[in-house]
């Protein structure tokens, strides 16, 4: 359920998720199919950082994705689980609703991992770890604030192939973590990260 103005979201967005099988409704939209459909409540709410307090309390248990600036979301609201930068794209709000909705999120395989790294912007290194890998991105938990939209390098080693060092941007907020997007991969690398995802897949 959305509680967000059409502009808050990047074209076609909402479009594309729902063949994806994710629809995206409109309160009064949900009020109309829900009867029908037999459902109670939504999977997930979708609300603008300025529209928070207008959430009826007798939904509390749903998840909340919320649509911010690109400081993001402090966690103070245990309903929070998650934060995109206005407007949000497809492939953001994909993967943030995938990990919260499925138990085998995203299309393409994702791992968890434990897999020390080092982060690198505007010549300052710091310490951080990738609790989850794709050959598209990761989640890393790091001591640093990296703000959504942050553009940085991260290095991570794989066994059997070395030391990976990546462009990276911050893309969401799977708190408390973030989801960074790799950018410009090379082939060797891309490769690299594949194989090392479906050795982890087969074990």
């Amino acid at each position: 359920m959305s509680h967000a103005a059409p502009e808050a979201y990047a074209p076609m967005t909402r479009a594309i998720l729902a063949k994806l099988g994710y629809t995206i409704l409109l309160p009064e939209e949900f009020e109309t199919i829900a009867g029908e459909a037999g459902l109670e409540r939504p999977a997930v709410r979708i609300v603008d950082e300025r529209q928070i307090a207008e959430l009826p309390d007798e939904f509390d248990a749903v998840p909340v994705v919320v649509l911010t600036g690109r400081h993001g979301v402090s966690g103070v609201d245990p309903r929070i689980v998650g934060a995109i930068k206005r407007p949000a794209g497809m492939h953001e709000l994909y993967r943030l609703v995938q990990q919260v909705t499925e138990d085998t999120p995203r299309a393409t395989p994702r791992v968890p991992t434990h897999l020390p790294a080092r982060c690198c912007k505007d010549g300052k290194e710091w310490a951080s770890t990738v609790l989850s890998l794709s050959e598209n991105g990761c989640l890393v938990r790091s001591p640093e604030p990296l703000p959504l939209g942050t553009q940085l390098e991260i290095e991570f080693e794989l066994p059997r192939s070395g030391a990976i060092r990546l462009e990276a941007e911050t893309a969401y907020q799977l708190l408390p973590d973030m989801g960074l997007i790799f950018q410009a991969t090379e082939a060797r690398d891309r490769e690299s990260i594949v194989r090392f995802v479906t050795q982890v897949l087969m074990r």
